[in-house]
């Protein structure tokens, strides 16, 4: 899809805002539906890397919400591009992750290996992390490879509380391996620039957590809308984040109560 790159968008985070768990929160596809009839691009940025971009697309269809692959971006595309700047194609990559870290890494023309030696390492979220997984990323980052994850959010929100999230993973990869990872998702620069590229130069970030989308509106310039449907409540859930101190500019339940004053402050934007 091409965009107007001069118009703004609203950055749109999914776990947590548009789901939590296989749970569509109530009002988003409704607040998404406003926003698109007045004109305003939707885009979708999530660290949830698990998902292939067609399932991406497919669960939103399911949740009320229309999509195309190009609305769509992930921190497993953030982390194949960050690959793609330095490795060549061609380069082998172990990808403890689920099958969109591999799509993504495949898209970029590297070969996804199940066990080192690799010239890198990505992990992703992934339900069937265990010790031969741990074991074989470890061992790979130990022999020299280049440690990349995905994301480092510590829990992902699920319908009746939170899931560890990558970060988990993560630290426990970086634990035997005795090296930090980089990261390559929200709100980090190989993130930033893929929603330069894909979504353009202005908008406004939607997100359920502080730490990543708010710092990613920080990264990209842009005002930050927050959103209560997810990690973040005022009591700080355990596991969760809390209202930050001085709260954004947008604080609102969920994404269908944030629709409107979106929608009046990107007409004022787009009329400027």
């Amino acid at each position: 899809m091409t965009s107007d790159s001069s118009l703004p968008v609203v950055c749109c985070d999914l776990d947590g805002v548009v789901w939590r768990g296989e749970e569509p929160v109530p009002g988003a596809a409704d607040g998404v539906a406003r926003l698109r009839g007045a004109g305003i691009r939707v885009g979708f940025v999530t660290n949830n890397s698990s998902a292939t971009t067609a399932d991406v697309v497919a669960r939103l269809a399911r949740s009320g919400v229309p999509a195309g692959p190009d609305d769509v971006i992930t921190s497993a595309h953030a982390a194949a591009a960050l690959l793609a700047a330095s490795h060549p194609a061609g380069s082998t990559v172990l990808a403890c992750s689920g099958p969109g870290v591999e799509e993504a890494l495949a898209a970029r023309g590297f070969r996804v290996v199940a066990e080192g030696p690799a010239d890198a390492v990505v992990v992703g979220w992934h339900r069937t992390f265990d010790f031969e997984r741990l074991h074989r990323a470890s061992a790979a980052v130990r022999d020299g490879a280049r440690f990349v994850a995905t994301n480092l959010d510590a829990t992902y929100p699920v319908a009746g509380g939170l899931l560890p999230g990558n970060g988990a993973l993560v630290a426990a990869v970086a634990t035997a391996a005795g090296r930090r990872p980089e990261v390559a998702g929200k709100p980090e620069a190989a993130m930033v620039a893929l929603v330069h590229e894909r979504l353009g130069a202005r908008g406004v970030v939607v997100g359920d957590r502080p730490s990543t989308d708010g710092a990613l509106a920080a990264a990209l310039g842009w005002p930050f809308a927050l959103v209560l449907s997810g990690v973040t409540s005022g009591d700080g859930e355990a596991g969760g984040e809390r209202v930050p101190d001085p709260p954004p500019r947008w604080v609102a339940a969920d994404l269908g109560e944030l629709a409107d004053s979106l929608r009046t402050e990107l007409r004022v934007e787009r009329s400027a």
